[in-house]
C-alpha cells in the first residue's frame, strides 16, 4: 500500500501522532481508549442502537435513518474511498514509534482513511441530534472520543479522522434527506407513515 498524501500531509499526520505518544500517554488513558474505541468496532454497537430504535414505533424513523446512514458510508467509505487511497496504517510506516505488536488494540489490517470508526460514529450522531438532541448531544461526545481514541490508540492519522467525522456528517445528512424523501414518497402514494 502506498499513501497518497502530499508530504506536508504525512509529515503533519505524524507529528501529531508522536507528540501525543510522547507527551500524552499515561496509564490511565491507556485503560480507557482501548475500551472507548470499541463503541465504533465494526458498527456493532451503532448498528444495535438502530435495530433498538427500530423496535419502538416512535423512534422507528430514527432507526431507518441510522441503518440508512451506516450502510450509506459502508459502501462509501469503507467499500470505495478507503479503496482509492489505499493509505497505510501509522503503525506500519518505517520508524513508528508503535509497531503493530505495541498497540494496545488489535492491529487493524484494512487502509486507514478515512476512520471507519469516525465515519460510522459521527453519521449516527448526526442522525440522533437531528431527530433528539438528548440522545444526539452523547452520541456527538461518545464519536468525538472515539475519534480521539483512533489517533491515540496509533491505529489512524489525525487526517484519517477528521476526513471519517466530515463525511459522516454529510453522510448522516445524506441519509436524513433520503429517508425523508422516501417516507414522504410512500405516505403520499400507500398512506404509509412513520413519525
Amino acid at each position: 500500500m502506498v499513501p497518497y498524501f502530499p508530504d506536508v500531509i504525512q509529515t503533519w499526520d505524524v507529528n501529531v501522532l508522536n507528540w501525543i505518544q510522547e507527551h500524552i500517554c499515561n496509564p490511565v488513558l491507556d485503560a480507557i481508549f482501548p475500551i472507548i474505541t470499541l463503541f465504533g468496532e465494526k458498527g456493532l454497537f451503532l448498528i444495535a442502537v438502530a435495530v433498538l430504535f427500530l423496535c419502538f414505533k416512535k423512534a422507528r424513523k430514527t432507526g431507518i435513518m441510522m441503518g440508512a446512514a451506516l450502510l450509506l458510508g459502508l459502501i462509501i467509505g469503507n467499500g470505495i474511498l478507503k479503496n482509492v487511497f489505499m493509505r497505510v496504517r501509522p503503525y506500519e510506516l518505517e520508524g513508528a514509534l508503535r509497531n503493530a505488536e505495541q498497540l494496545l488494540s488489535h492491529a487493524p489490517t484494512d487502509p486507514s482513511f478515512p476512520s471507519g470508526h469516525s465515519l460510522a460514529c459521527f453519521e449516527c450522531a448526526t442522525v440522533l441530534m437531528y431527530r433528539d438532541k438528548r440522545f444526539g448531544i452523547p452520541a456527538l461526545v461518545l464519536a468525538v472520543a472515539v475519534a480521539l481514541s483512533r489517533i491515540y490508540l496509533y491505529i489512524h492519522f489525525p487526517t484519517d479522522v477528521i476526513a471519517g467525522a466530515i463525511l459522516g456528517i454529510i453522510i448522516g445528512v445524506l441519509a436524513i434527506v433520503i429517508v425523508n424523501s422516501v417516507l414522504k414518497l410512500l405516505e403520499n402514494k400507500k398512506g404509509i407513515h412513520l413519525d
